[in-house]
């Protein structure tokens, strides 16, 4: 269904949402790259959730109210809308964002991109889906899967292993110097 979905949104605005069409590509060296550790990707997953927080907010209040935040009636959704900002438009933008940039908000930040592990080429549509839902087995014992990136050699959650994906940056350039040098 919601490969689709992104099929026919690439059909009506003309973007391509294939893999490694309107991502530039990694160099062919891959030298100047680095995986992308833990606190990065949390910092940029705190990015994302607060931009998040600032889109849906004003619009489940303007459509709610402020009932919305005080009282849940033991309901999972309040209603279609709180339905489509608070799950569709998460996955949709992810997905959207993944394949467009190869990163949200937060992961361009920290100069950080999701490619595949095995062509370092963008994610496609499908690879970025499985990465999405299998945020969840990774969230499921304790958050384990997600705490893997600490400890894995690639930097890796468990979504990533799942979906074949890594995280990547460019590495720091050299040290700077400042202050006088003398060329004698």
């Amino acid at each position: 269904m919601w490969v689709s979905c992104f099929s026919m949104l690439n059909e009506e605005t003309g973007i391509k949402l294939r893999a490694g069409s309107t991502v530039d590509p990694l160099p062919p060296d891959h030298t100047g790259l680095e995986y992308v550790g833990f606190w990065l990707r949390v910092v940029a997953s705190l990015v994302d959730t607060v931009v998040i927080v600032l889109l849906t907010a004003p619009l489940m209040i303007a459509i709610y109210g402020m009932a919305y935040y005080t009282h849940s009636g033991g309901r999972w959704f309040a209603g279609v809308w709180d339905f489509i900002l608070t799950f569709c438009l998460p996955i949709a933008a992810s997905v959207y964002l993944w394949v467009r940039f190869g990163a949200t908000p937060g992961k361009m930040m920290v100069s950080a991109k999701i490619v595949d592990a095995s062509t370092g080429r963008p994610p496609s549509v499908e690879q970025s889906l499985i990465r999405y839902f299998s945020y969840f087995i990774s969230l499921i014992p304790l958050g384990l899967g997600i705490f893997w990136v600490a400890f894995d050699a690639k930097k890796q959650g468990w979504h990533d292993h799942i979906a074949n994906t890594v995280v990547v940056r460019p590495k720091p350039s050299q040290g700077v110097t400042f202050g006088r040098t003398h060329h004698d």
